[in-house]
């Protein structure tokens, strides 16, 4: 029997970048320290957890970071055969949240952007899945009793975080975190990227 044909999937990347401990060390230095400057940091969807204000990109250690994850920006665009000499790839905005025991973060997108993304500086075992919402409207009023969940019936979908992984997904897909159930910080890199002429 044919399979059927996937007329509008959503794309999630997951990629391990192969130099992750050396980010790893200079990103959790530059956070630990964006930290101490503002204890409190701000506000959006996170839960009990600690959300910085945007780096500023001009500084040396987001620079790095973002010549770092830039193959896999271009990736994204390959693979979803977008104009690449007519425009451009800008990353609007960047920042960390660290989530400790009992933390989460609350169903939410990113709106104005082309792609998100996440990267894993910390991830201990048990300190919550990213969790992806199916974007159509139409599924989520109505739809059969399934026996188990596959990738054309399942409405949320979960990936475990690991130390060095970078998500990318649509800007537009709403996405949560779980709760931290372990004792340990997990601490992600969160940025929008814009494509535009």
């Amino acid at each position: 029997m044919n399979k059927p044909n996937l007329l509008f999937p959503t794309p999630v990347w997951t990629i391990q970048l192969e130099n992750f401990e050396s980010i790893n060390a200079e990103m959790y230095t530059y956070i630990k320290e964006s930290q101490i400057k503002d204890k409190t940091g701000i506000k959006k969807s996170n839960n009990k957890g600690w959300h910085s204000k945007d780096f500023n990109m001009q500084e040396t250690e987001p620079k790095n970071f973002i010549k770092n994850i830039s193959p896999s920006i271009e990736k994204v665009m390959i693979d979803m055969n977008w104009e690449k000499e007519k425009q451009s790839i800008k990353i609007s905005n960047m920042w960390a949240i660290i989530n400790t025991g009992g933390s989460t973060n609350s169903r939410h997108q990113h709106g104005n952007s082309t792609i998100s993304g996440a990267y894993y500086i910390r991830a201990p075992k048990n300190c919550g899945d990213i969790v992806f919402y199916d974007p159509r409207p139409a599924p989520v009023f109505y739809y059969p009793e399934a026996v188990g969940s596959n990738l054309l019936n399942a409405h949320i979908n979960s990936i475990t975080p690991k130390e060095g992984a970078l998500i990318l997904f649509p800007s537009y897909v709403d996405h949560s975190v779980n709760e931290n159930l372990s004792n340990d910080e997990r601490i992600v890199i969160s940025f929008n990227v814009t494509i535009q002429a």
